[in-house]
């Protein structure tokens, strides 16, 4: 019984560690990019898809025409996805260009990107994209911070996308106060080890001549398979947290379900695709970033590890209880992983200087990882097809 206990808990610690690696990297804060002596050189373009976003549209592209960046080195582009409202007019009113897509069937996020960039992208003047989702709210500096970043030579850069309506109920709160750990831990973390940020779908920046070589992609997370070709190409995606995008979270854990299962599908799917690649030039290149592409797709997630080893200490207690034997090492050993594991979303709050409602919020966290696990297995071992749903809006807690 213990050898077997013994052999499970180093199992479990691999992928603890490299969660605790990430976590003490990020200890050292992000430098900060010299922005405000600049000449802004870069000629953005902002992309933004958007599926029957009346509500929500005009206020978006107001607050972006007001940003601190030279008017005549950027212009908003609308994807109106096959919409049924007014966000094409909308939009047009408020100073962007909105390009209407009707033809096809509707597939989504990405293939309205994929649409709209290869319009975009036919201007030789534009530099940079920079992609936003319809409800995104930007700090003022958004575009001088990508343009110091690019001018430093950065070709991918992925701002810190936080959540804008914390107080608007629980899953809300909880998608917050998890957004703070992994912007610190998977982006602050990664790029501090020199590894690739992560690519977050929104509030993040390419340079032109990378999307007109690699494309934007199509498929249930397009965002993900992009970061794997990415650092397959080489590039590592560039964390930059002073670059503030703000996003709304579902309302209610329903709202959030159909979001949830298409990313957990899609990411399993591409995980299979680029994994054994990834791996093998890992090996190949020596390259820490490619072997952080590979480990992502191979180990289990946070939520799956930390409920297996809180049910296998628990499993064990209990044999031991029955009269089962279990030497005393290998027991502190299960409950050292278990407290690692408790304390890393914790450690991530204090290093962002969280509120206490941020505390609050992430010790309800099992309820999450309980239903987060659920919906990976269903990913798994479902057969029936993911499509993409749109994700209501219901109007961000500032600015109403």
């Amino acid at each position: 019984m213990t050898l077997i206990s013994i052999i499970l808990l180093a199992l479990f610690f691999i992928p603890t560690l490299y969660l605790l690696a990430m976590a003490l990297a990020a200890i050292r804060p992000a430098p900060a990019v010299r922005w405000h002596d600049r000449q802004p050189r870069t000629r953005f373009a902002i992309a933004i898809p958007a599926h029957n976003e009346e509500t929500v549209i005009a206020g978006t592209v107001q607050r972006l025409m007001a940003l601190d960046y030279p008017f005549d080195r950027f212009r908003i582009h609308i994807v109106a996805d096959h919409c049924t409202d007014q966000t094409a007019l909308l939009a047009r009113q408020a100073g962007a260009e909105a390009h209407e897509r009707n033809e096809g069937p509707r597939s989504g996020k990405g293939a309205a990107l994929s649409w709209l960039f290869g319009r975009i992208l036919q201007d030789d003047q534009v530099d940079a994209l920079v992609i936003f989702d319809a409800d995104t709210r930007v700090d003022a500096s958004f575009l001088r911070v990508m343009d110091a970043r690019l001018t430093d030579g950065a070709q991918v850069v992925q701002g810190q996308h936080r959540i804008s309506n914390p107080k608007s109920g629980w899953f809300p709160a909880l998608t917050w106060a998890m957004f703070l750990i992994d912007n610190r831990f998977q982006n602050l973390g990664r790029s501090n080890l020199g590894w690739s940020a992560k690519h977050m779908g929104d509030s993040i920046c390419f340079r032109a001549d990378v999307l007109r070589r690699l494309g934007w992609g199509e498929g249930l997370t397009e965002d993900y398979q992009l970061r794997q070709r990415l650092l397959l190409e080489g590039i590592h995606i560039v964390y930059e947290p002073a670059a503030l995008g703000l996003g709304e979270a579902p309302l209610t854990w329903q709202q959030a379900r159909a979001q949830r299962a298409r990313w957990l599908r899609g990411t399993h799917d591409a995980s299979r695709q680029f994994a054994g690649q990834l791996l093998r030039e890992a090996l190949k290149r020596g390259d820490g970033a490619l072997l952080d592409g590979a480990l992502q797709a191979y180990l289990p997630s946070y939520s799956t590890l930390t409920l297996l080893a809180v049910l296998l200490l628990v499993v064990q207690l209990v044999l031991l209880g029955l009269g089962g034997t279990i030497a005393a090492g290998a027991r502190i050993g299960w409950a050292a992983l278990v407290g690692l594991l408790y304390v890393y979303p914790l450690f991530g709050l204090v290093l962002e200087r969280a509120p206490l409602r941020a505390y609050a919020a992430i010790l309800t966290g099992p309820v999450f990882m309980l239903w987060r696990s659920g919906l990976a297995l269903q990913a798994r071992l479902g057969r029936r097809p993911v499509t993409w749903v749109r994700t209501a809006h219901g109007g961000s807690e500032k600015g109403k």
